[in-house]
């Protein structure tokens, strides 16, 4: 219990920043937007993960809202324009909660004022639709970061989860990293694969981030970084934020995972299906195999591993909350942000290393990105490449 009040009492001083939270999407899929029929004013646990009495239980000063849309979405750009409004939606609607946010003096301004940093990161290189100009118009509508791949490869880039395409980043990928860097928006190379995490350190100029990935070495699934890549955060400057979706933090459940999407295809179905009859399936499937469990000290072994790779002043928080099915026990929802730093706390980890982890290493990171962009805006003009100009076709041929 000594711990615990501890970690609160951190908290008031140096607040969580989340790297990634998928409310937006999960208002769309539940409420088609509509924040009365899904006000998270109140507990809404029984839907979310989110609220905003749990996010002040958790201890969270700065969020980034992940305007994340699905790669097959027939419109990605529209989609994206959407969930930026949602957004903004919940901004107007709380304005005492929730504080907008688009640098590092924002957020340190927010956490004065006692409120919630509000940051949009988009998921997915598929939201720009290989448009120079819509990247650019993603910058002046807030969004500070954009994941260059999700599940799937765009044009530009291999995804950890797709067949390899390019070999990594492409030469328009490489162009996207350093328009990215003179706008100051942040690269995040979750979801990559790890050739493409290793171009885009290559490439870039600015700081990198990983807004929700936890250690390869510890859980090895290909969504996390491998530890050459987190070696080269110290050099860089970038911060890796650890993510908590137990199928990729605990081995067991990376292979219960497995078997599972075996069982949906072995029946005829995908195995993102989420129909009446796929779901009817996982669960028999769930019922012969239970489902493998993590717990706050699973992510604890990642953030300990990481730390000793990349060093203290590279590490971050990133929970994709309602971004995932399961959660860890004592990490359930955003309210569980103490637990983490308790049991960091019981292993020896100081209240100077806890700040950076919730708040000084994310908001380092992001004015370190705003100041690679002021000295680039003096010299290099707004990207007029296209994909054709510069990878000859848009399949990558």
């Amino acid at each position: 219990m000594a711990a615990l009040d501890e970690a609160h009492a951190l908290l008031r001083e140096f607040p969580v920043v989340d790297g990634h939270n998928d409310l937006p999407w999960a208002l769309r899929e539940q409420t088609g937007y509509d924040l009365d029929a899904l006000d998270i004013a109140g507990d809404r646990r029984e839907r979310l993960h989110t609220d905003l009495p749990r996010l002040r239980a958790g201890g969270v000063g700065a969020q980034y809202w992940s305007v994340y849309v699905p790669c097959e979405q027939p419109d990605p750009v529209a989609a994206t324009l959407e969930q930026i409004d949602c957004v903004r939606q919940l901004l107007a609607r709380y304005p005492a909660e929730l504080a907008p946010a688009l640098t590092a003096a924002d957020m340190e301004e927010a956490r004065g004022q006692g409120r919630i940093a509000s940051l949009m990161g988009a998921e997915g290189g598929h939201s720009i639709a290989n448009s120079m100009g819509t990247l650019r118009g993603l910058y002046a509508l807030g969004v500070r970061y954009m994941t260059l791949t999700h599940n799937d490869n765009v044009d530009w880039a291999d995804s950890a989860t797709d067949e390899p395409r390019v070999g990594g980043l492409s030469a328009f990928g490489r162009e996207v990293v350093a328009e990215m860097n003179r706008l100051g928006m942040l690269v995040d190379l979750s979801h990559v694969a790890a050739t493409t995490m290793r171009d885009a350190l290559d490439a870039t100029s600015a700081p990198v981030i990983f807004s929700h990935s936890s250690s390869r070495a510890v859980c090895d699934h290909p969504r996390n970084i491998p530890d050459d890549v987190l070696e080269r955060l110290p050099a860089n400057g970038g911060v890796a934020m650890v993510t908590f979706v137990p199928k990729f933090v605990l081995q067991a459940a990376v292979d219960w995972t497995a078997a599972a999407d075996e069982n949906l295809r072995a029946h005829g179905l995908h195995h993102l299906d989420t129909s009446p009859e796929a779901m009817k399936i996982h669960r028999a499937f769930e019922e012969r195999n239970p489902r493998p469990v993590a717990t706050v000290s699973t992510v604890a072994d990642h953030l300990d591993h990481m730390r000793e790779v990349a060093g203290i002043d590279h590490l971050g928080i990133g929970g994709d909350y309602d971004g995932t099915a399961f959660t860890p026990d004592g990490l359930n929802d955003v309210s569980g942000y103490p637990n983490l730093l308790a049991e960091l706390l019981d292993r020896g980890w100081s209240k100077a290393d806890l700040a950076k982890l919730t708040w000084q290493n994310a908001v380092r990171v992001l004015g370190a990105a705003e100041d690679v962009a002021r000295d680039l805006q003096a010299t290099r003009a707004p990207s007029l490449a296209t994909i054709e100009s510069l990878d000859g076709t848009r399949d990558g041929n």
